[in-house]
């Protein structure tokens, strides 16, 4: 089976806020679909977190390299995409392209032997896991009755982030944590992402340390990105005096930008994005590493359903990786699927058995919001 074209189209229409920036309006394009169409009629399906100007760029610089390629080895085609495009430096928008590409000929390898991903991977240690719902910080009342929509939905796990935290005050920091313990319980885990890969962030270590002590008078289960993305010896120092485990490495893109992380014992979770690191056959080897180092994998997945469902499949794969990161209300992922994401009594996401991804899209909902582009069909 070979690649016979690789098409692309951005979601537009409902682009949730808390992006890359703040201040994104709903039809700016942050995400965007891939497929890989086969001479054999079958389409597999790839995200990428990256706009779709920048995608149908790197596709047509990477294009004679792929056209005509096995579509069933994706961790070969990948790395051939990847050792073919080093001049153009490691990572950026033709990496996140990669991630898109690798994912969808996962997908394909799944469809044509008619397993999940998980399995093609290395196995299935899990059927279920934990999705934490992820929102973005807002005052304390207002962001305490989110958290109560979002309970009685059935989620049993919360991610705050960005927002005012770090940005305004110690004291409203610690009030909005406050106000989030007491709206979901202490039965439920609570993690907080300071957000420290905005532009110019403007806290170090010394912010860093007395806000995760503060942290864990609150049960946080982690504290994320609390550093600006290189700070690589400030966060092996926060890491061996915070109280509770530190994570990050969202911006992090191919095994090498995480390999020196890993080797300083920077964090206790790592957290790649499966659309942006070079897809699910890079995020798999930084999962390996992880353990090396006595660290693991809890996917960073701000993007959509595609993305999701790559998460869910590598989850299942890797026997560390028991959460994964639930954008809330956002189209993007729960409306463009032909079966809604369905969480059972205890708050738990069934990783599908389908081949390869096993989510079945919905074509009308993604031309809906890709200005009405023919993605799936032959």
């Amino acid at each position: 089976m070979k690649i016979r074209e690789i098409r692309a189209a951005g979601l537009r229409g409902a682009t949730p806020e808390g992006g890359w920036d703040n201040d994104l309006r709903p039809e700016e394009c942050i995400y965007t679909l891939i497929a890989v169409h086969t001479d054999a009629g079958l389409v597999g399906v790839g995200s990428v977190y990256t706009s779709d100007a920048l995608v149908k760029s790197a596709l047509a610089l990477l294009e004679p390299l792929y056209r005509g390629e096995s579509a069933l080895e994706p961790e070969r085609v990948s790395e051939k995409l990847h050792q073919n495009s080093f001049w153009l430096g490691r990572g950026g928008s033709v990496t996140h392209t990669i991630s898109g590409i690798d994912i969808a000929l996962w997908d394909l390898l799944g469809q044509a032997t008619g397993q999940p991903m998980g399995r093609l991977l290395g196995g299935r240690y899990r059927e279920k896991v934990r999705p934490y719902a992820s929102l973005v910080m807002t005052e304390p009342a207002p962001l305490a009755e989110h958290l109560h929509h979002l309970k009685a939905q059935g989620f049993r796990a919360f991610k705050m982030g960005w927002g005012p935290f770090g940005r305004v005050s110690y004291a409203l920091d610690e009030a909005i944590v406050a106000a989030a313990r007491e709206a979901i319980g202490s039965d439920c885990m609570l993690m907080v992402d300071a957000g420290g890969s905005d532009a110019f962030w403007p806290n170090g270590y010394k912010w860093a340390l007395r806000t995760a002590e503060m942290l864990r008078q609150y049960d946080v289960a982690w504290f994320e990105e609390p550093l600006r993305p290189d700070a690589l010896d400030d966060y092996v120092l926060l890491r061996r005096h915070a109280p509770l485990p530190i994570s990050g490495g969202e911006v992090l893109t191919r095994r090498q930008a995480f390999q020196p992380f890993l080797q300083a014992g920077a964090f206790d979770i790592v957290q790649p994005d499966a659309t942006k690191v070079g897809g699910i056959s890079e995020a798999r080897r930084i999962g390996w590493m992880a353990q090396e180092y006595g660290a693991r994998l809890i996917p960073h997945g701000w993007n959509t359903a595609v993305g999701l469902a790559a998460d869910l499949q590598l989850a299942t794969a890797l026997p560390d990786t028991d959460l994964v990161e639930y954008l809330t209300g956002s189209p993007y992922i729960d409306a463009i699927v032909a079966e809604p994401w369905r969480l059972d009594g205890d708050g738990m996401l069934t990783i599908s058995t389908a081949p390869g991804l096993g989510v079945p899209f919905d074509p009308d909902a993604i031309a809906r919001y890709t200005n009405g582009a023919q993605l799936l069909t032959p």
